[in-house]
């Protein structure tokens, strides 16, 4: 029986003697790089924070003491020892959540994939925790993986400081490298007295001593303590917190159990705040992943774990591809463009265009508010900024997306990638707000490009707008087929008529809304099958509504929108209000998604779930139809 198998929660881990730790790390490591490699996931992060993880369960009591993580997808260990070891579905419908995940495991406090927020929870919960006299609770906040690079978690921070009698224990997950390791019993001797009460005591007894003294005494106090915090800084970089007023314990080796542990237990004593700064390896003990510069293997689809190849052969062409490769040849023809994201070049793919122009790409690091604040600074100093993150996390940048660029009439092009629902990695990353949030900011664009050439040309029409914000959105995946329009009215493209033999007029209009364009038609066919003669038309740009949408719905008995959104506030509900603008009374049902947090699945898995495919599009316009159609006069189309 495997070491790793006999833990089925903390308590199993807290009677392991600590000679055996070394070879449960080596199991959990093993058992990452096999399972994780099968489905696919966030593998490198957690490859670093086994030993970590393993020294926090065995010093805190879970779930009585609170342990939070930031981000969540360095949670995998977490849940490893906490009874949560069929992995064999991860990420999948009905498998175990990719984050933290309250549904899954009391252990698990807070589901948080937007990174920066750890602190904020845990100071609140540490306030909670006073107020109610529970001394008996500890709060963990765990943080690394570049989410200290967030301004929320630096706002909070402040807030921690505050109060020097709440216990609160922040762990940094350092796993960039950015400082040599410190070794020794120097270093171990400072932390012990950083955080003991008793030295604490003497410093005040000395400072009111000296500060008495007349004349020598302040000078004297002043020259110690920056001697004293001086030769400290020359040990450990403690000094940023320190000036914050939080204790410091550190560097830390984190793939030291024994080193961990007795950091931590000294933080837990304290009484008050105190930082326990961990060095960490991301993709520690998985050679592939170690020697990958990129981003050490931080997430991997379903792999061969020796060769790293992929398990099923490469598809077509990826959304983010197109985007990245288009961006790239605009750049070369004009010198104003400028690529902003938030700790994602990569995945967002500006890659190729920060590799051809390193001097116009800026990574804030997780810092959305900022990236959008700084590129309405570019803009008003003459440049067009192309600001591209995921669509869920443009979210976090919404008040300068309104009072910072649309207020001052700026032009900045918003790239919205992973639009829609992406799946796998649940509720947080699904981005099914931004067609609703988006709508409320006056004069604003937003296009929604159905396949690959749309992509390209609303790109291109995007950054010619000077005065206003622009956004563009599309999914996570390949790029499907190519769709052509068979006409175009206004700036509506008509993607196909249907006619039902021996009938005139038109039945339905259904608005496809970007990717969606492809199951439109599909349930355009299923419909005209019915009876029913269907246009099918996208309108490109969603926002605003092209007065030839209003003209189209005149034509016809039924108005259907689809979109890849939720239905509050989205773009069927901004359709049906031009259509009362404009006193066409066509009925209008819109398709779109529960406005509910989805749990984790496939796309395609939500998307039929949620009646968004061919079939499902047809058989609830069929219902609306036969309900409405029916009592509404002969079908002749209406004057315009």
């Amino acid at each position: 029986m495997s070491l790793l198998s006999s833990v089925h929660g903390p308590a199993d881990l807290k009677r392991l003697p600590a000679s055996r730790l070394p070879q449960l790390a080596q199991e959990i490591r093993e058992f990452l790089i096999d399972s994780v490699t099968r489905t696919g996931g966030h593998l490198g992060p957690n490859l670093g924070v086994v030993e970590l993880t393993i020294a926090l369960h065995r010093v805190f009591d879970s779930p009585n003491d609170r342990i939070l993580w930031d981000t969540g997808h360095q949670a995998y260990v977490h849940k490893l020892l906490t009874g949560r070891q069929d992995f064999s579905r991860l990420r999948s419908k009905g498998g175990l959540s990719g984050y933290p995940s309250r549904a899954e495991s009391e252990h698990d406090v807070i589901e948080n994939s937007h990174a920066s927020t750890v602190l904020g929870y845990a100071d609140g919960i540490a306030k909670a925790h006073q107020l109610q006299g529970r001394a008996d609770r500890q709060t963990v906040a765990v943080i690394g993986d570049g989410a200290l690079t967030g301004g929320l978690a630096w706002e909070a921070l402040n807030n921690i400081a505050e109060a020097q009698d709440r216990p609160l224990v922040i762990v940094v997950n350092d796993n960039e490298r950015s400082y040599a390791k410190t070794i020794g019993g120097l270093a171990n001797h400072l932390a012990t007295l950083r955080t003991t009460q008793g030295y604490e005591r003497f410093l005040a007894w000395g400072k009111e001593a000296l500060q008495r003294t007349p004349v020598v005494g302040q000078p004297i106090f002043e020259a110690l303590h920056g001697a004293k915090k001086g030769f400290k800084d020359s040990f450990a970089p403690q000094g940023m917190f320190e000036d914050l007023g939080l204790k410091y314990v550190g560097p830390i080796d984190g793939h030291d159990i024994a080193a961990v542990e007795s950091a931590l237990r000294r933080a837990r004593g304290f009484g008050g705040p105190v930082i326990v700064h961990c060095l960490t390896v991301k993709g520690r003990g998985y050679r592939p992943a170690e020697l990958d510069e990129a981003d050490r293997f931080h997430a991997v689809g379903a792999m061969d774990p020796y060769t790293c190849l992929p398990i099923s052969p490469a598809g077509g062409t990826s959304w983010t591809s197109v985007f990245g490769d288009e961006l790239l040849e605009l750049g070369g023809r004009r010198k104003d463009i400028v690529a902003i994201t938030a700790a994602m070049l990569q995945p967002v793919g500006l890659a190729p265009f920060s590799k051809a122009y390193p001097e116009r790409t800026f990574d804030v690091g997780i810092a959305e508010q900022h990236a959008v604040a700084s590129a309405a600074g570019l803009a008003t100093a003459g440049l067009h900024p192309v600001v591209a993150v995921y669509a869920t996390f443009l979210n976090r940048a919404f008040d300068q997306v309104l009072m910072d660029v649309a207020l001052h009439r700026l032009g900045v092009t918003f790239v919205l990638d992973r639009a829609g629902v992406t799946g796998n990695d649940g509720a947080s990353h699904n981005g099914m707000w931004d067609m609703s949030i988006l709508q409320v900011v006056p004069r604003l664009r937003l296009a929604a490009p159905r396949d690959a050439d749309q992509l390209r040309a609303q790109l291109r029409e995007a950054v010619e707008v000077a005065g206003a914000p622009t956004v563009v959105r599309f999914p996570k995946g390949e790029v499907g087929p190519v769709v052509p329009a068979i006409e175009q009215v206004g700036g509506v493209d008509v993607l196909q008529r249907t006619t039902v033999p021996g009938r005139t007029g038109q039945d339905i209009l259904l608005v496809s809304v970007g990717t969606m364009a492809t199951a439109c038609l599909d349930a355009a066919a299923l419909l005209t099958a019915d009876g029913f003669a269907t246009t099918v038309v996208d309108p490109r740009w969603v926002k605003p509504v092209d007065p030839a949408l209003p003209r189209l719905a005149a034509q016809h008995r039924l108005v259907v929108t689809v979109e890849d959104n939720g239905r509050t506030g989205g773009v069927g509900a901004a359709i049906a209000q031009a259509l009362r603008d404009a006193d066409v009374d066509t009925p209008l049902r819109d398709l779109g998604l529960a406005q509910e947090f989805l749990a984790h699945a496939s796309r395609g898995e939500i998307m039929e779930e949620a009646g968004l495919t061919g079939t499902g599009i047809a058989a609830e316009t069929a219902v609306f139809a036969k309900h409405l159609l029916p009592t509404r006069g002969v079908n002749e189309p209406r004057a315009s």
